[in-house]
């Protein structure tokens, strides 16, 4: 379980897929002491397990995860190359400040950027997402973008707009993004529950 809150910004050094799952190996700041193997850490909005982990020089450390194709196939993993920023979340722990909303690092779907534009000193983002998962998702509601807790300022369609601050925009992946990127979108979980009651009303 995860609040969408980033605590660090890795980097993916290694992507091999040559067994058939795709093994990705990730730089971070976590200490390489701390990351437990079978731990869960959200990369970029995705949960993946630690099956490995190493220390590297300069004080960082890296972790090495597994993903199926089922996960490649529903999220922009399969874009990852040497060298892509992830936006990193470690597992909610008991006593831990919940500073978001509740994520599972569930991905289910891809939203596009349509369009950036400043407001202020922060960047107002248009996402176009498909029309499947345009009904769960409400203004003023909560969404996980690229695993980053976000509120939604206005729907229209399948489109909806989110605004982003001058410090997210420093200390995650959203500085670095452009228009036409795909980002992973997790709908927020208590919507996803409601619609399925819906189905047997």
């Amino acid at each position: 379980m995860f609040t969408g809150i980033i605590s660090d910004l890795g980097e993916v050094i290694a992507v091999d897929a040559s067994a058939g799952d795709t093994r990705l190996t990730i730089a971070c700041r976590y200490p390489a002491a701390s990351i437990g193997i079978g731990a869960s850490i959200a990369c970029s909005g995705v949960c993946l397990t630690v099956i490995d982990t190493k220390s590297l020089s300069d004080g960082l450390s890296a972790f090495s995860v597994q993903a199926s194709a089922e996960t490649r196939n529903t999220t922009t993993l399969a874009r990852w190359t040497a060298g892509t920023k992830l936006n990193l979340e470690r597992a909610l722990r008991a006593g831990d400040e919940f500073g978001g909303h509740i994520v599972g690092g569930h991905v289910d779907g891809i939203a596009n950027i349509v369009a950036i534009k400043p407001d202020g000193q922060s960047k107002r983002f248009r996402f176009e997402v498909s029309a499947g998962l345009a009904p769960f998702i409400a203004s003023k509601g909560s969404v996980c973008l690229d695993g980053t807790s976000l509120t939604v300022n206005e729907v229209d369609g399948e489109t909806f707009g989110v605004n982003i601050i001058p410090h997210t925009l420093d200390a995650t992946t959203w500085g670095l993004v452009r228009r036409g990127d795909a980002v992973n979108i997790e709908i927020d979980m208590l919507a996803r529950y409601v619609a399925r009651l819906q189905e047997f009303r």
